[in-house]
């Protein structure tokens, strides 16, 4: 029997180099793969809308970066930040389109909270600094971390609050503390103010940077995974402007993405 000889498709193996580079690394700008692969940019565009349009990567938006899809590759063991991050993303471009102020979406740590995708990049607002992906926040003083606070079962909320108190923390600061979720809950939103007196290593920059903020809780099967904010200037804008005309959309687009979330 003669074996034939069958030539490959030189465009799916460019493709596959691509998409095994961006597994590999976990995650890279389009320059870093042209860098990488020697390929022209205008090609990794065409080869990186193929894959994404069949689910293998996505952008993030905070940093442009392409990564694999957590979402779409059988046996994948990303953990659940990975997936809410790539489920998160197109909500987040709608966000900022409904609100036009940044947002970041953040997830649980045993001590901070951890920014997994923002909008900040599309907000372009020069009086904001922004807030990176992988920049840990504070449970106690950002609005995000009250608002996971106001929504965890009452033991994970016991446990991270015994982790963060000072060894010197007074009862009435943690009555204090106590009374900022509650209001929250009650709320339904959590905000920066009243400030609380325990130090961590964002009450400074929060006390200085100038922004306010509100945010809502992300849930999934009545389960509190993450927390979603809108930062503003607050000299631009005030608390109570932001709740009246953007606190729906928030709510709205953490359900979604919660609902989302469970679908995968």
């Amino acid at each position: 029997m003669i074996e034939r000889k069958v030539k490959s498709i030189r465009a799916l193996e460019r493709g596959l180099d691509v998409l095994l580079e961006i597994q590999r690394s976990g995650g890279m700008s389009l320059h870093e793969l042209h860098l990488q692969l020697g390929l022209p940019k205008a090609t990794l565009l065409r080869l990186i809308v193929t894959l994404a349009s069949r689910g293998l990567v996505w952008q993030r938006l905070a940093d442009g970066a392409y990564l694999p899809s957590a979402l779409r590759l059988t046996g994948s063991r990303e953990d659940l930040a990975s997936r809410l991050a790539e489920i998160a993303s197109p909500y987040m471009v709608e966000l900022n389109e409904r609100v036009i102020w940044p947002s970041v979406i953040a997830v649980p740590r045993l001590d901070h909270l951890e920014i997994i995708e923002t909008n900040n990049r599309l907000a372009r607002f020069d009086s904001l600094i922004p807030s990176p992906v992988g920049m840990k926040l504070s449970y106690i003083h950002t609005a995000t971390g009250r608002a996971y606070l106001s929504a965890c079962d009452a033991a994970e909320r016991t446990a991270i609050l015994e982790r963060l108190a000072p060894a010197e923390a007074r009862p009435e600061d943690r009555a204090l503390l106590d009374s900022i979720i509650d209001d929250a809950k009650l709320r339904g939103y959590a905000t920066r103010d009243p400030h609380h007196p325990w130090q961590d290593r964002n009450k400074q920059t929060v006390l200085g940077d100038g922004k306010l903020s509100i945010a809502v809780p992300v849930r999934a099967a009545g389960v509190a995974v993450a927390a979603i904010n809108v930062a503003w200037p607050g000299q631009r804008v005030t608390l109570d402007d932001v709740v009246d005309r953007h606190l729906e959309t928030l709510n709205a687009i953490a359900a979604e993405i919660g609902r989302n979330l469970e679908d995968h």
